[in-house]
C-alpha cells in the first residue's frame, strides 16, 4: 500500500439521496455484458471499446432532459470502424446511435444499446477555393471551422448558439440553424455535398459523378424505394403544395420531404434526407459547405420593450429594414442573464414583463454600414421603448466590445436560465416556429397557456424567423409534476399546429420529445411516407430507433432524467456540454460535464450499491487525478461553473491529516525545499548526461509506487536543467517596478542549447533598455504564489504561503506604490486572484492595495513603446497559456510576439497543455492527450520561434512538439539587443 494512500471513502457523496427511481440498476454494475464486450473488443481492439459502468453512465446524458444508459460505447476512428459496427449490429439484431458533441436538446445523442462516439477522431477542416467552400469532418466544432474560414473572409451559414461546442456532423444531422440562418442559410441550403455511410455499410459521396451508378449496384432496393416515394409525392398536387408550404418557415420536424421534390436521383434525394435525419438514416462522415461572406461592418442594439407582445410586434419592421438578426429575450431570460460575466447587474431588477430585442445589421464595408444605420434609425424613431434600468441605452452601436456583450447574454439563454432554475429540477427546452407575421399573437397565446398550466417559462429566440424557444423546469422525480408537463405539451402542440399551422421543431430537430407529435403536425399521409423512408433506407431498424419516429404517444415522457442535488458549485449545471471542447482531459478520461454526471449518479444510488462502488473506484483517476485544474471550463460555461475548483476540493478531501501537515511543513520551510529542488534538478541533469534517463525513470517510478502516483512526479526527458543559484543584481533606488521571479524560474533554467541570458536576466535587461528598471528583492527565495498547494488541494499549506507572499509583496512594493511584475502567467493568476480566499482579513486588505502585473503585460504596455527593435525572426508560433485566458492577457502576448517576428501564428487548436505545474509529470498521458491537436498544427510547418509565457507550459509543449519553446520575453530581449 502506498505511504500516503487517499482517505478511504473520501469521494463518497456526503448527502446521498438515493435510491432514486431512475438510478442505474445493480445488475449494470459490471458494465457491458458478455458476449457484447468481448466480441466488440475482438472486432475493434480494446482501446476502442468503453465498457466500465462509469463509462456507460458518463455517456448516458446529453444536453436534453433525457437519460438512457448504453450497453457499450465504441470510439470509432474511421469509416472502417463505423462499417464494422454496423455490420456487427445487423448480424446480432442490435441498435446503433451516433454521438458527437452531445449538445442536442431532444435526446438525439443517446442510445440504449451500442453508442458510437464520432467526435474524438473526426475533427479537421480543409479550406477550398479560397474559402468559398470548406471540407469539414463531422467532429469539428462550428467555432473551429469558422476560425479557419475567417482568415479568408468567409463564414458558415448555420450559426447555432452552441457553436462553441456543437459539431458540424450534428449541425447537419439536425439541420440546426441559429440566429441568422433562417430558411436560406441553413445546412439544407448551403451544403455543397456530403459523404455518408448507409446502414448496410455502403459509402456514398454525393459529389462523385458515379455515385448514383455505384449506389444502384450496391443497394438496388433502396434506390427503387426512394424513386417510388418520389413518384407518389409528385403525383399528389395537394401534398406537394403542403410540403412546400411547411418549409416556408423554419421546420425540422420529421424527415425533409422536400428532398423528394428537390432531388432527381436517389443520391440527390439522400443528400437532402440526411439533413435533419438525426442519425436515423446513416452516418455523415464528411461535409462540404458552400460558405458565405463574413461581413465585418456591424451595427447592433439591445432595445427594451414593456412586454413580450410589444417586442414581437416590432420584429417585422426590422425584417423589412434588412436586419440579419432580430433576437428576442423576455424578462425571465434577461434577469437570469445577470449570472453571465459582463451582463449589467441592474438587469436583475427589471420588471417582470420587460422584453428586449437584439437587432443586428451587417455590411461588407463602411458605406453599407452607414446605410444600415440610416434604416435602423428610421425604425427606431417609431418605437415605444422603455428604459427600466440605468444600463439600458436603446441605441445602435458599432463598438465591438458592447456588441459581443449583447451576444454573450443572448447565447447564454439556455445555460443562464437553466442555472437559475430551482435546485433539483429538470430543464426542458422547446423550440417552435410560426409565420413571422403572427409572432405577437403566438407570444400572447404562449403566455396564456403557460399560466394555465402553472409554468413561468423563460422565452427567447430568433424572432426574425418566427422561431422562439422557451424553457420549463419541473421535478422529474415527482409523477404529478411529470403529468403537469405532459398536459402542457399536449396543449402546446395542439395550439402550435391547429391555431398557427406552425412547426413543432424549428431548428432543434424532432428528437424524443416531439416524435409522438409528428403526425399531429404532418398528418397521416406525410407521416406514413416518413415511416416508409425509414424502412427503405434502414429496413432492419438498426439506426437510432425511437429518436425521430415513435408510435408511442407517451414516448416523450420516457427516460426523463432527475437532477439530484450535488455540490453547490456544480448544482446549476444543465449538462449542456459547452465546457467539453476546452477540457484538457476530454480525449483521455472525463470532461467537466461528465464529472458532474457521474457525481449525480452517485447521489442517485443507495449506500452499499455495487454501482456506487464501481463509480467511486473509477472517479479518483478518471475525474480527480486527470483534471488539469486549469478551470478553463469556467470560462466556457456561460454561468461560470468551475469544475476544476471542485476537483481541487476533492483532492483536499482525500488528504489525511498527516498529508496536510506535511504539505504545510513544506510551505513553512520552502526556502530549504526550493534550494534542494534546484540542487536535485542539477544533479539529475548530471546523471542523465552520464547514464541517460533510465536510472531516474526507474527511481521516480519506484517512489511513485511507494508514496502515491499523484504526489511523486515521474522523471521525463526534456526536463530543463537547473537555474543559476543567484538572481541578477538590481537596485531598489529608481526602480519602476518590483520584479518577482517565480519559483519555477528560480529552480529551472531556460531552454537547453539556447544561448543568451536567463529569463530573469532578460526581464532585467529589457526593462533597463526601456528606461523602466526593475528591482528583485533579495529575500524572494522561500516565497511562492501558493499555486503548488492550491492545485493539489492542500489548504493548510496554501494558507501559509498565500499569506506569506502577500505580506512580502506589501513590503517589497512599499504598500502597493510600485507594481509587482511576475514572470510566469500561472503565478500572476495565483497572486492576483487565487490566494485571496485563503488570506486573513488583514492581509486581504493589504492585497487589495497591490498592483500585480504579468511580465508579458509589463512588456507590452510599459516597455515596447520605449524599445528599439533591432532584429526580427521570420515567424513565431504562440502557445497562450490557460492562465493568460483567465487574466485576459492573450492580446499582450501577441503584441510582444509581433514586435519580434514578421509573422505570428496562434494555432486554431491552441488550448491548455495540461502540464499544470507538475501534473504533466504526475500524469504524462494527460499532457500528451491535451496537446495532440495543437502539436499536429504546430509541427505541420516550420517556425523560427516557439513562444509562450510560463516555463512549465513551455516544457509541456517541448515534449508535445519536439520544438524548443521559450518565453516571449527572451525573444524580446534578443530582438532589442544592441
Amino acid at each position: 500500500m502506498p505511504l500516503l494512500e487517499p482517505k478511504p471513502g473520501a469521494m463518497r457523496p456526503r448527502g446521498i439521496g438515493g435510491p432514486a427511481h431512475d438510478r442505474v440498476p445493480e445488475h449494470r454494475s459490471g458494465g457491458t455484458p458478455e458476449p457484447l464486450r468481448s466480441e466488440l473488443i475482438e472486432l475493434l481492439g480494446a482501446e476502442k471499446v468503453l465498457w466500465k459502468v462509469s463509462d456507460l453512465i458518463r455517456y448516458a446524458s446529453d444536453a436534453s432532459p433525457y437519460r438512457f444508459v448504453p450497453q457499450v460505447v465504441v470510439i470509432a476512428e474511421d469509416i472502417d470502424d463505423v462499417s464494422a459496427v454496423l455490420s456487427y449490429a445487423h448480424g446480432r439484431q442490435r441498435e446503433v446511435v451516433f454521438r458527437a458533441a452531445g449538445t442536442s436538446l431532444n435526446g438525439q445523442a443517446q442510445g440504449e444499446d451500442i453508442l458510437v462516439d464520432v467526435r474524438r477522431h473526426w475533427a479537421g477542416i480543409e479550406v477550398l477555393d479560397g474559402g468559398r467552400r470548406a471540407r469539414i469532418q463531422p467532429g469539428t466544432t462550428v467555432v473551429r471551422a469558422n476560425a479557419a474560414l475567417a482568415r479568408h473572409g468567409r463564414i458558415l451559414g448555420p450559426d447555432p448558439a452552441s457553436a462553441i461546442a456543437c459539431t458540424l456532423g450534428g449541425v447537419v444531422a439536425n439541420n440546426a440553424s441559429g440566429m441568422t440562418a433562417g430558411t436560406t442559410r441553413n445546412s439544407y441550403r448551403t451544403l455543397s455535398s456530403l459523404t455518408f455511410v448507409l446502414p448496410g455499410g455502403t459509402v456514398v459521396d454525393t459529389a462523385d459523378p458515379l455515385a448514383d451508378e455505384e449506389l444502384a449496384r450496391a443497394e438496388p432496393a433502396l434506390c427503387r424505394g426512394l424513386m417510388e416515394i418520389k413518384k407518389e409525392i409528385e403525383a399528389d398536387a395537394a401534398l406537394v403544395a403542403r410540403i412546400r408550404a411547411k418549409y416556408e418557415i423554419k421546420n425540422t420536424t420529421g424527415y425533409r420531404l422536400d428532398a423528394y421534390l428537390d432531388g432527381n436521383t436517389p443520391v440527390e434525394i439522400l443528400r437532402g434526407l440526411m439533413v435533419g435525419s438525426e442519425g436515423t438514416l446513416g452516418f455523415i462522415s464528411e461535409v462540404v459547405f458552400d460558405t458565405l461572406p463574413l461581413d465585418r461592418a456591424l451595427c447592433s442594439a439591445l432595445l427594451f420593450f414593456p412586454s413580450l407582445p410589444a417586442a414581437a410586434a416590432a420584429v417585422p419592421l426590422f425584417n423589412e429594414a434588412g436586419a440579419i438578426a432580430v433576437e428576442l429575450m423576455d424578462g425571465n431570460t434577461l434577469r437570469a442573464s445577470v449570472s453571465v460575466e459582463g451582463v449589467p447587474a441592474d438587469w436583475a431588477g427589471l420588471p417582470k414583463d420587460t422584453t428586449a430585442l437584439l437587432v443586428e445589421f451587417r455590411a461588407p464595408d463602411e458605406e453599407g454600414r452607414a446605410a444600415c444605420e440610416r434604416r435602423a434609425a428610421q425604425v427606431l424613431s417609431g418605437l415605444d421603448l422603455v428604459a427600466p434600468a440605468a444600463s439600458v441605452t436603446n441605441a445602435f452601436t458599432r463598438d465591438a466590445h458592447t456588441i459581443n456583450g449583447y451576444w454573450k447574454a443572448r447565447k447564454a439563454f439556455v445555460t443562464a436560465v437553466g442555472g437559475a432554475r430551482p435546485s433539483g429540477t429538470t430543464l426542458i427546452t422547446e423550440d417552435f416556429a410560426v409565420p413571422p407575421s403572427r409572432l405577437a399573437e403566438a407570444c400572447d397565446a404562449l403566455l396564456e397557456l403557460q399560466a394555465e398550466h402553472g409554468f413561468d417559462a423563460a422565452v427567447a429566440g430568433h424572432a426574425a424567423h418566427g422561431n422562439l424557444h422557451f424553457l420549463l423546469a419541473f421535478d422529474a422525480s415527482d409523477p404529478a409534476d411529470v403529468e403537469r408537463y405532459g398536459a402542457f405539451m399536449d396543449a402546446f402542440c395542439r395550439l402550435t399546429v391547429e391555431r398557427f399551422d406552425g412547426s413543432l421543431k424549428a431548428e432543434h430537430s424532432t428528437g424524443r420529445n416531439m416524435a409522438p407529435f409528428l403526425e399531429l403536425e404532418w398528418g397521416p399521409r406525410a407521416t406514413e411516407l416518413m415511416w416508409r423512408t425509414k424502412r427503405v433506407v434502414d429496413p432492419d431498424g438498426v439506426l437510432a430507433p425511437r429518436i425521430l419516429l415513435d408510435r408511442d404517444p407517451q414516448a416523450h415522457l420516457r427516460g426523463l432524467k432527475t437532477i439530484p442535488r450535488v455540490e453547490a458549485v456544480a448544482d446549476p449545471c444543465i449538462e449542456c456540454g459547452f465546457c467539453e471542447p476546452t477540457c484538457p482531459s476530454e480525449d483521455l478520461t472525463t470532461t467537466p460535464r461528465q464529472r458532474i454526471v457521474l457525481r449525480r449518479e452517485m447521489t442517485r444510488q443507495q449506500p452499499g450499491s455495487p454501482v456506487l462502488d464501481g463509480l467511486l473506484g473509477s472517479y479518483g483517476y478518471d475525474a480527480v487525478d486527470t483534471c488539469a485544474g486549469d478551470s478553463t471550463c469556467k470560462l466556457a460555461c456561460p454561468v461560470g461553473i468551475d469544475t476544476g475548483a471542485l476537483m481541487k476540493d476533492f483532492r483536499h478531501r482525500r488528504h489525511s491529516p498527516r498529508e496536510e501537515a506535511a504539505a504545510a511543513l513544506v510551505a513553512r520551510r520552502f526556502k530549504a525545499v526550493e534550494a534542494a529542488a534546484r540542487l536535485a534538478v542539477a544533479a539529475a541533469a548530471t546523471i542523465t548526461d552520464r547514464v541517460g534517463d533510465g536510472l531516474l525513470t526507474a527511481v521516480t517510478g519506484a517512489a511513485r509506487k511507494a508514496v502515491r502516483p499523484d504526489l511523486v512526479p515521474q522523471w521525463l526527458p526534456r526536463i530543463p536543467g537547473a537555474a543559476a543559484r543567484k538572481l541578477p543584481p538590481t537596485r531598489r533606488v529608481g526602480a519602476s517596478a518590483v520584479y518577482y521571479p517565480a519559483c519555477v524560474n528560480r529552480v529551472f533554467g531556460g531552454p537547453e542549447g539556447r544561448p543568451g541570458p536567463s529569463l530573469p536576466e532578460a526581464v532585467v535587461a529589457v526593462s533597463e533598455r526601456a528606461g523602466k528598471p526593475v528591482w528583485i528583492p533579495r529575500d524572494v527565495n522561500g516565497t511562492c504564489c501558493a499555486t503548488i498547494w492550491h492545485s493539489k488541494g492542500y489548504e493548510s499549506g496554501n494558507r501559509v504561503m498565500a499569506n506569506r507572499i502577500v505580506e512580502a509583496a506589501w513590503g517589497w512594493t512599499a504598500g502597493g506604490r510600485l507594481p509587482l511584475v511576475v514572470d510566469a502567467s500561472s503565478c500572476t493568476l495565483g497572486i492576483a486572484h487565487e490566494v485571496v480566499p485563503y488570506l486573513t482579513d488583514d492581509n486581504r486588505a493589504l492585497h487589495a492595495e497591490l498592483r500585480i502585473i504579468d511580465s508579458i503585460v509589463w512588456a507590452a504596455d510599459e516597455l515596447l513603446p520605449h524599445l528599439e527593435i533591432r532584429g526580427t525572426v521570420g515567424s513565431a508560433v504562440l502557445h497562450p497559456t490557460c492562465s493568460m485566458r483567465h487574466l485576459g492577457d492573450e492580446a499582450h502576448l501577441r503584441a510582444v510576439a509581433e514586435a519580434c517576428a514578421d509573422e505570428v501564428v496562434v494555432p486554431d487548436d491552441a488550448g491548455c497543455c495540461a502540464f499544470a505545474g507538475d501534473r504533466g509529470m504526475l500524469h504524462p498521458e494527460l499532457t500528451a492527450s491535451a496537446t495532440a491537436r495543437e502539436a499536429a498544427e504546430v509541427t505541420a510547418r516550420d517556425f523560427d520561434a516557439h513562444l509562450s509565457a510560463n516555463r512549465m507550459c513551455e516544457v509541456g509543449m517541448d515534449r508535445a512538439t519536439g520544438r524548443g519553446y521559450h518565453s516571449a520575453l527572451l525573444e524580446l530581449e534578443r530582438a532589442t539587443r544592441p
